[in-house]
């Protein structure tokens, strides 16, 4: 990622099948009110719900569930 002509934009990627990719450092206000900050310079957000570290992407994005199967059955 390469930093905008206007150094005060923060960039934001989105990924066609993954997460949305956002130059950090970034704190993010979760839907409970806590806030969670990240320190790296590129962190990538989960848009499918099933990461384990949300609202951090694990890359869970990557596992294909069959319809009519529930996940870890």
């Amino acid at each position: 990622m390469t930093r905008l002509a206007d150094e005060s934009a923060t960039r934001v990627v989105v990924t066609d099948e993954g997460p949305v990719l956002v130059e950090g450092p970034v704190e993010v206000v979760m839907a409970d009110g806590t806030t969670v900050r990240s320190e790296r310079r590129v962190v990538a957000l989960c848009t499918c719900r099933r990461s384990r570290t949300a609202p951090f992407c694990d890359t869970s994005h990557r596992i294909k569930v069959r319809a009519g199967r529930v996940e870890g059955s």
